[in-house]
């Protein structure tokens, strides 16, 4: 950490805080975003001619749905929640935009491999810069998730990064509530002025985590709205390596 913007960016700082979705799985980017690519892999808007308007309304059901319905288990890997997500998504699809029946399950498995592996890609980027940090700081993780992200990290071998998990399906309070970060806070142990908070989202991590005491980071991608991609911010990078530059260049000649 020796770029001065990276020295001015942990001075001070004893414990981070990360968010997961967005942050550590997909660069930054919405996950509606990787899903809509998923969906092109598959064929399913050529084919079926869908568009990505008529897209966002099936992935917002499916968030609903998955807010009313326990569909995903403490169990699930992040394969199997994105499995019942595409057959949920796609079942709507299937009610409302003339989508077959019979193609739901095929295009799910497939859908659901292609995002699966997309955030396998970007959990191996964040890999090296999470060893790095907890060599150095306490890590805790703050998520917005359905009750299964300790199946997650653990199926993606992360796990073992942070000191705790404050999600929101367990501790029911949700982002943009500022009070889940600080929960994060106090599972770190340090004060939140001590604490660098780590985030995809504008309006549900940096603002609130601002609101909580701490200093943050944005991992700047393609966001749910184009108010969101407009929005500027002092502490913005675009991969997670640039939190603290090529954690695997130290020593390196």
């Amino acid at each position: 950490m020796t770029d001065s913007r990276m020295a001015e960016r942990f001075r001070g700082i004893r414990g981070v805080l990360f968010d997961y979705g967005g942050t550590l799985d997909s660069g930054g980017d919405h996950w509606s975003e990787v899903i809509w690519r998923g969906w092109q892999d598959a064929g399913v808007p050529q084919k079926w001619g869908i568009s990505k308007e008529v897209f966002r309304d099936a992935y917002v059901h499916a968030e609903r749905e998955l807010a009313k319905v326990r569909h995903i288990l403490p169990d699930d890997d992040f394969h199997m929640l994105l499995l019942k997500k595409m057959r949920i998504e796609l079942g709507w699809l299937s009610e409302h935009a003339g989508f077959p029946a019979s193609e739901i399950e095929e295009k799910a498995q497939k859908i659901a491999d292609y995002c699966d592996a997309q955030a396998r890609s970007r959990i191996e980027e964040a890999r090296p810069v999470l060893a790095a940090l907890a060599a150095h700081y306490p890590l805790v993780l703050v998520s917005n998730f359905y009750g299964n992200v300790e199946a997650v990290l653990r199926a993606y071998d992360v796990r073992k990064y942070f000191r705790d998990i404050v999600e929101s399906a367990v501790v029911g309070v949700r982002k943009p509530d500022p009070r889940i970060w600080t929960l994060g806070v106090r599972a770190v142990g340090h004060h939140p002025g001590e604490v660098l908070v780590v985030g995809d989202s504008y309006t549900k991590d940096i603002v609130p985590a601002m609101e909580a005491g701490c200093r943050a980071v944005w991992l700047k991608g393609k966001g749910w709205t184009e108010k969101e991609d407009l929005q500027e911010y002092s502490d913005i990078i675009g991969s997670i390596s640039e939190l603290i530059g090529d954690p695997l260049a130290e020593g390196r000649p």
